[in-house]
């Protein structure tokens, strides 16, 4: 595959916290393999990380660093992915100011995506406006490097819909095709539980595995996650569904048929938690250990790592620059050219 023709992916995280278990395999994972195969972008998201985290900035601006310790840890290339920070590309900001022309308020509120966001955050009618318009600051990332993939979960499939709605009623404004709609890549992999049973696997939640986890810290979270309540003897059979342990199984051990043969023994009965347990440690220890290594050798010259993030910005800068100025000249806003 030609560069002219290999996809244009854009991803990215909000810079809230570092990053976990469950952001590993739902996209990480797989943004290590899309570099290889597409022109990739990283987008570390603290402008629409602050949205809803006022007088929090702190929090944010310095786990900009964080994430992107974890990416480089996991083997994110930046010479073959550009990694950038969302705040130091204004381009960004000024387009997102051009499409907030071509959407109502209404539109924004019907976005299911959003309204669940409002309700968990409990804002009711105290919605901070950057984030009831953080659905056109998102399209205005993935328009700015005219991305052609983004993946994305099932809960995010409405944002990818009103970014091309954007693009649209953009083009037809203008007339003429300078935008670039794009296509959600669902991930094959369901949302990871926390260890608690009860929720996504969340830091802000504390029930998350970090990557960079110590031993001691990966083995208790492993012992402290939640089974089966009723499996309480070991010659009782033990239910496999929504058993925390036997999702992570599913997730992390390449060896399917293992896990089908403690599956199956579970459920019969003769088999303790802490057999099962075990196993899962050991596969997570394995996983993490060469991350955590990895990233303790990187988090030793943080300068270079905010070098990476300097020249993977300017970078972003020179391309979201391109489409900004096809976006103004699409508008006659050239005055001076």
């Amino acid at each position: 595959m030609t560069q002219s023709n290999r996809p244009t992916i854009l991803t990215g995280d909000r810079t809230t916290g570092p990053l976990h278990l469950g952001h590993y395999i739902g996209s990480l994972r797989a943004r290590v393999q899309l570099q290889h195969e597409a022109r990739q972008f990283l987008l570390l998201a603290d402008t629409q990380a602050l949205t809803d985290n006022v007088g929090r900035h702190r929090k944010v601006t310095e786990n900009v660093i964080e994430v992107a310790l974890d990416y480089l840890a996991v083997g994110i290339d930046p010479t073959k992915s550009t990694i950038l920070i969302q705040s130091q590309v204004p381009e960004l900001a000024e387009l997102s100011q051009y499409l907030l022309n071509l959407v109502t308020v209404a539109r924004l509120e019907r976005n299911p995506t959003i309204k669940e966001e409002i309700r968990l955050r409990g804002f009711e009618r105290d919605i901070p406006a950057g984030f009831l318009t953080y659905p056109v600051s998102q399209a205005a990332d993935i328009t700015a490097f005219k991305a052609t993939h983004v993946p994305v979960g099932d809960d995010q499939l409405p944002m990818i819909e009103q970014t091309n709605e954007l693009v649209r009623r953009f083009n037809n404004t203008v007339d003429r095709s300078v935008l670039v709609e794009c296509e959600a890549v669902l991930s094959n992999v369901t949302r990871l539980p926390g260890i608690d049973g009860k929720a996504k696997m969340s830091k802000s939640l504390g029930n998350a595995i970090t990557l960079g986890a110590t031993p001691d810290e990966i083995t208790k979270a492993v012992n402290d996650m939640y089974t089966d309540p009723n499996h309480l003897r070991v010659s009782d059979p033990g239910r496999v569904e929504g058993n925390v342990v036997f999702a992570f199984l599913d997730a992390f051990e390449p060896d399917v048929r293992n896990v089908d043969e403690l599956k199956s023994h579970y459920r019969r009965g003769g088999l303790g938690d802490s057999v099962v347990k075990g196993v899962l440690n050991e596969r997570l220890q394995a996983l993490i250990e060469p991350i955590r290594t990895r990233r303790r050798e990187l988090e030793a010259d943080r300068g270079e790592v905010l070098s990476v993030l300097r020249r993977g910005t300017m970078r972003a800068r020179e391309v979201a620059g391109e489409t900004l100025s096809d976006v103004k000249a699409a508008m006659g806003l050239s005055y001076f050219l």
